[in-house]
């Protein structure tokens, strides 16, 4: 008999379980109709499963090897067709192609137009200046003692002129000196527009300057806005030194040719680029 009620116990007590087992079942789905987030919670939350979120991608850095898909010595089809730049050139000068990045500033026609006029000057006066410089001025001559007024007089015409060729000739001198510095403003003044938005510069072989937009920082964090001192700490050992244009450069390791430039105002990075000035424009 007792045995009988022990077994009868036990039927109960495993038919309870069942029924809470089977009570939390339907609670627990009743909860996930109730609220999807619970069942996605609970799903994210079993052993094993990431609950860490992918970190998000920095902004690119502005380096030697390339910035926006465009790198050094690539040619100008290729940097177009990158879709990183504006299609129409905004400098013509020096014979490079200029271009902005996307979104950048519309080609303004009043400048280029005073660049190609000035770049015209510029090279119509050096050609005349160098064939110039090697002619001899005819002199006057010496008059004998027997000379006649005749010859006096020949003299006298050939002085005037030998004098006239010369003052004609330190005029186109200092004409094509002062062409030369009125290209070196329009080249500074081309740099100074696009200082802050960026450009790239394509010469025949290629891509031979990458201007970097004010937002943009090389791999070490500098930038627009960085202090010289900072600049010196991140670069002195690579090399930085003062060059005769201002800027603060050193080479890019393994490119011969290539170096960064850092454009200077007030103590502060104001522009940044990587270059070759050995490759020319033309």
């Amino acid at each position: 008999m007792g045995k009988n009620r022990a077994a009868v116990r036990a039927v109960g007590v495993g038919i309870s379980v069942a029924l809470l087992v089977a009570g939390a079942a339907a609670c627990s789905s009743d909860d996930k109709k109730k609220d999807p987030a619970k069942a996605d919670t609970a799903a994210t939350a079993q052993p094993g499963a990431s609950s860490a979120a992918p970190a998000p991608k920095g902004p690119e850095a502005f380096t030697a090897a390339g910035y926006r898909g465009l790198k050094p010595g690539m040619a100008k089809d290729a940097g177009l067709a990158t879709g990183a730049l504006e299609a129409a050139p905004v400098s013509l000068l020096d014979g490079c192609t200029d271009f902005v990045y996307k979104g950048g500033p519309a080609p303004d026609q009043a400048r280029m137009t005073a660049e190609a006029a000035t770049e015209a000057r510029y090279k119509d006066l050096n050609a005349k200046a160098d064939a110039a410089a090697g002619k001899t001025p005819a002199p006057g001559g010496t008059l004998p003692p027997n000379a006649s007024a005749k010859d006096a007089a020949a003299a006298a015409a050939g002085s005037a002129a030998a004098a006239k060729d010369s003052a004609a000739t330190a005029k186109l001198m200092a004409d094509a000196t002062q062409s030369i510095v009125d290209m070196m403003v329009a080249r500074e003044t081309k740099e100074k527009a696009y200082l802050a938005t960026g450009r790239v510069s394509f010469a025949a072989a290629g891509l031979r300057e990458l201007v970097a937009p004010a937002e943009a920082k090389t791999a070490e964090g500098i930038g627009a806005g960085t202090t010289l001192e900072a600049l010196q700490a991140a670069y002195g050992a690579k090399g930085l030194q003062p060059a005769k244009s201002g800027k603060y450069v050193f080479p890019v390791e393994g490119q011969q040719g290539w170096q960064y430039e850092f454009t200077m105002a007030d103590g502060k990075v104001a522009g940044m680029a990587v270059v070759n000035r050995d490759l020319k424009c033309v």
